[in-house]
């Protein structure tokens, strides 16, 4: 055979350059690879190679394009890597918390080439006509009764409020209507714990854990019909209020080490029963609570089930009522008044049939339901109440950076204050998009757990950062604690949403990424079952397509950095197109270098921690982008938004450019870490993605903040307002009403004093003047002195003489009462169900309770 050098008479420069666009194309598209080996063919042909390169590479194409003749090399690939021991260890519980729930848009961002299309095709959750009416009727109504001052001062809930959550049904929001509650979606259980935890962070935990993860939910999805008739009616009307009891002493993120046990035998009338027993910390509402939820390790030595002696994790359901059930002490979590608390059972019997939720098909089931549980509702209540709470901060600094004045201006024309409210104006702004995408998710059945734990981290941390910014900008305000305070309380439980559900360090460390590398990576999960079951066939199937995604994502990750994004499309036009083309480039390097890190590491990679947390960042903040374009798009592209969209953008780009640095120095790749840490990492930094907002944008974003209106309303939906004067929040947003209306009056008495017709003094001191010389008429001065009484209001704090402030103190000698969720002190009935003789004995940590059960609670 002669070769055919059809390259011959082209210049050598021009071939060479025509191969390199082909191979360029090839590797960015994915081309599959028998493309790559006809192109490969095409240029050995075309250059005048000689025969025998051109058989050899014919050869080796066939054994990769032979799916029989691939196999046999697919096989020793599997011994080295088993031989390597390449595959991680993974636990039982681990295995569990990766099957659980499903794959959403976040398996997009982590393929390397996102559809962009898919993305912003997603629903923007809304509400129906009903729950809108629940929203603007109940909900409203309820906040409206609460002061949390008044809360926190006696430790509880009103007796009124217990009862309006009650007849309202607020405990079955997520309880089938055919058993008597709401049904409502998770985009109404959201907005309605968003509502309750910006009127008070007590009534938010409330209402929240009865509707999240507990008996209620459990139940409905996994409850036999009998258990499902029995409680759930009683659970939607408060009848019976519920808890659950998971962590202990020596099992916190670990529930592997549980210790809690349950064992099965057989009782003198012939059935079967579990004898329990267990020490549990930290649950919530457990104290007032009639059925606990219990997750313990049930053991059957007897094998009366016939699957064995240990079973593992279970669920049941123990009525409080039962002998060995200890409750009625309570923790103090930061002194956020709500019901966490410790409970213990001794020998407590119930009948396993009614017990394990499920029934004995329950036996061994539970951590299993727990995930599949948390995989979905780990995206509502925390993201919800830290939405809320970055708003409403949003809603407070602003209103103060208005009022307040300083050297004759308001403060929110200082740069120095700009800075931190442009920061809490854009994170309202990605909380919300984040939270309301989420929700669109859940609300059509998705349960993407990797999402709702990026959800649970990252919105209670950009919390955490509102509230310090908010602090920050209220200066004094802030930190006199009082019923004018509307931050203070906010601020001191700010840990407690950091730590439930999965500690954020754990979370950022080992879920997100640890758990989504695994199943939302498209072949990853793949190869590891193959892996595990030695199947050769499944192996193959997934891990050339495997190599050829590495391939395609490199040259991906090359080609978008040097045109900065612009080889990628965009689904829309516009200001956030060029957001989209950033994200496809994002996703791209990211994809890359997680394939590197999980090749050159392995299973050791789920202990780099430090890595996995950088990935994690990268992931987290390309969906909460991703929402906030979403939300950009389906709010109608609004131009008054552009500022937000702009800051929002800039700043999520911001944070992957600091995880991809962190990476390129800490990654460490046999034979190439000089390379990633030298010349990858000077171009990285040199062609950033982004970086943090600038000083312009965030101008336009504090300045938004303190202007009443639409757009103020719609940058904070979920937080309770009231045009009440007398209440905390109600008081910022009538003097801001005010202040903002008289602006144009202080502005024509400015402009008199320059012209001199009035004297250099504050315009509020020229009021007379200004009438009697005609610069403002009567009316306008009526104005300006109800906006400047508003404004002087509005700055006061609190004071309290002796005798108020240390009435709520316990002194030497004296007894301190507490309530049992009803406004009933703690011992007597309440709920329909009695405490414990030993709930009786204490109120919370040591303090006594009184005996006398009228008593007035007291701190």
């Amino acid at each position: 055979m002669e070769a055919l050098p059809f390259f011959a008479d082209a210049p050598l420069w021009a071939a060479a350059l025509g191969v390199l666009l082909v191979l360029f194309a090839l590797g960015f598209t994915g081309a599959p690879l028998w493309a790559w080996a006809a192109a490969g063919l095409v240029a050995l042909v075309g250059f005048g190679a000689p025969l025998w390169l051109t058989v050899a590479f014919g050869v080796l194409a066939a054994v990769f394009l032979i799916t029989p003749i691939r196999r046999v090399l697919s096989g020793a690939v599997m011994g080295l890597m088993k031989k390597l021991e390449f595959l991680p260890v993974i636990s039982s519980t681990e295995q569990e918390a990766i099957d659980a729930g499903t794959v959403w848009v976040e398996g997009e961002l982590f393929s390397g080439k996102p559809d962009a299309k898919r993305l912003l095709a997603q629903d923007y959750a809304g509400l129906t006509d009903e729950e809108q009416a629940f929203l603007d009727g109940p909900v409203e109504e309820l906040c409206q009764m609460v002061d949390d001052w008044d809360v926190w001062q006696r430790r509880d809930l009103s007796p009124e409020t217990w009862q309006k959550l009650k007849d309202d049904r607020f405990f079955g929001l997520i309880v089938p209507k055919a058993y008597g509650g709401h049904g409502f979606s998770p985009s109404l259980n959201s907005a309605v714990v968003a509502k309750a935890a910006s009127a008070s962070s007590t009534l938010g935990i409330t209402v929240m854990v009865p509707n999240s993860l507990g008996p209620a939910e459990l139940l409905a999805h996994f409850g036999t019909d009998a258990q499902k008739d029995y409680w759930l009616p009683k659970l939607a009307t408060g009848e019976v209020i519920p808890s659950f009891a998971l962590t202990e002493p020596g099992a916190g993120s670990d529930a592997g080490a549980i210790s809690s046990k349950g064992v099965v035998f057989t009782g003198d009338d012939g059935e079967l029963y579990l004898r329990l027993n267990w020490r549990k910390r930290y649950i919530t509402l457990a104290a007032i609570s009639n059925v606990l939820g219990l997750a313990f390790k049930l053991e059957d030595p007897e094998e009366l089930l016939g699957k064995g002696t240990d079973l593992g994790i279970t669920c049941a359901l123990v009525p409080t009522t039962a002998e060995g059930v200890v409750l009625g002490k309570r923790h103090d979590p930061l002194g956020v008044p709500f019901w966490n608390c410790p409970t213990e059972g001794h020998d407590v019997v119930v009948k396993l049939e009614d017990a394990i939720i499920g029934g004995a098909a329950g036996a061994g089931r539970g951590w299993r339901m727990l995930m599949q549980s948390l995989a979905a509702g780990r995206g509502i209540s925390l993201p919800a109440s830290g939405t809320a709470g970055i708003q409403q901060a949003a809603r407070v600094a602003g209103a103060h950076a208005l009022i307040r004045k300083q050297f004759g201006l308001s403060i929110g024309k200082f740069e120095g204050i700009e800075e931190p409210l442009a920061r809490i104006g854009g994170w309202a702004y990605i909380a919300e998009a984040s939270r309301r995408y989420t929700c669109g998710a859940l609300d059509g059945g998705a349960a993407p757990a990797v999402v709702t734990a990026m959800m649970k981290y990252n919105i209670t941390e950009l919390f955490r950062k509102a509230v310090n910014d908010g602090m920050d900008v209220l200066g004094g305000n802030a930190i006199s604690r009082g019923p004018r305070n509307p931050l203070a309380h906010a601020y001191i439980g700010l840990p407690v949403s950091i730590t439930v559900e999965g500690a954020n360090i754990l979370t950022r460390t080992l879920m997100v990424f640890g758990q989504g590398a695994i199943r939302c990576h498209p072949y990853a999960l793949k190869e590891m079952r193959a892996l595990m079951t030695g199947d050769v066939k499944a192996f193959d199937a997934a891990f050339w397509p495997h190599i050829g995604h590495v391939v395609r994502n490199a040259f991906r990750g090359v080609g978008l950095s040097l045109t900065r994004g612009w080889l990628a499309g965009s689904p829309v036009s516009g200001p956030a197109a060029r957001y989209w083309r950033k994200m496809a480039w994002t996703s791209a390097t990211f994809a890359f270098l997680a394939d590197l890190a999980m090749g050159t590491l392995g299973g050791d990679l789920k202990r780099k921690e430090k890595l996995t947390g950088r990935f994690a960042d990268i992931f987290s903040w390309m969906y909460l982008g991703t929402a906030v374009l979403k939300r950009f798009d389906a709010e109608g592209q609004r131009p008054e938004d552009r500022a937000f969209l702009d800051w929002s953008m800039q700043y999520a780009f911001a944070q992957i450019q600091d995880a991809f640095d962190g990476l390129f120095a800490n990654l460490q790749v046999p034979g190439a870490t000089w390379f990633f840490r030298g010349p990858l990492a000077a171009w990285s930094r040199f062609n950033r993605i982004s970086d943090l907002p600038s000083d312009a944008v965030g101008h336009k974003v504090a300045a938004a903040l303190q202007v009443p209106g639409e757009q103020r309303d719609r940058i904070t939906p979920t937080v309770f307002t009231s045009m009440d004067p007398e209440h905390a929040l109600g008081r910022f947003d009538h003097a801001m009403r005010l202040c903002y209306e008289a602006e144009g009056v202080v502005s024509k008495i400015k402009a008199a004093i320059k012209r001199r017709e009035l004297p250099r003094q504050h315009p509020a001191t020229l009021i007379p003047l200004a009438i009697e010389g005609g610069v403002i008429t009567r009316a306008e001065a009526e104005m300006l002195k109800a906006a400047e009484a508003a404004r002087a209001d509005a700055i006061q704090v609190d004071a309290f003489d002796n005798a108020d402030y240390f009435a709520s103190a316990v002194k030497p000698g004296e007894v301190a009462s507490a309530t049992s969720g009803d406004g009933s002190a703690v011992g007597e009935v309440g709920f329909g169900g009695p405490a414990s003789t030993e709930a009786g004995a204490t109120a919370w940590s040591g303090a006594v309770v009184t005996e006398d059960p009228a008593a007035e609670p007291t701190a």
